[in-house]
């Protein structure tokens, strides 16, 4: 068993084009040991976003704190914390804080 706290995993700002103000945390990944999925958390914040992009895998997110728009190439979304959000395989997607506060989730992705 693997037992951390999120404070003890580094932050890795995420500085591309196309992303604004977004630091990802891995909490449990490949260093661990994990057989299956791995956990991030990303913190974006204000006026912030990630990436619009699409892949052929899904990801299982959990709005920790803040709130924001999940947009997609078909509608924007807006969420607050404690939902739950799927983004289906090959499902254009991104997110943006447009709160006050940072905007906090959990994501998880199959290890590949």
């Amino acid at each position: 068993m693997i037992i951390k706290k999120v404070e003890s995993v580094p932050k890795i700002a995420i500085v591309e084009d196309g992303v604004k103000g977004v630091v990802k945390q891995v909490l449990l990944g490949p260093d661990d040991g994990v057989p299956n999925f791995i956990m991030r958390q990303f913190t974006v914040e204000p006026d912030g976003y990630t990436f619009y992009h699409t892949h052929d895998f899904e990801h299982e997110i959990y709005v920790v704190s803040g709130n924001g728009i999940a947009r997609s190439d078909r509608k924007e979304t807006h969420f607050s914390k404690e939902t739950a959000i799927l983004v289906k395989p090959n499902e254009v997607h991104q997110f943006v804080n447009n709160g006050t506060e940072p905007l906090v989730f959990l994501c998880l992705i199959p290890k590949m």
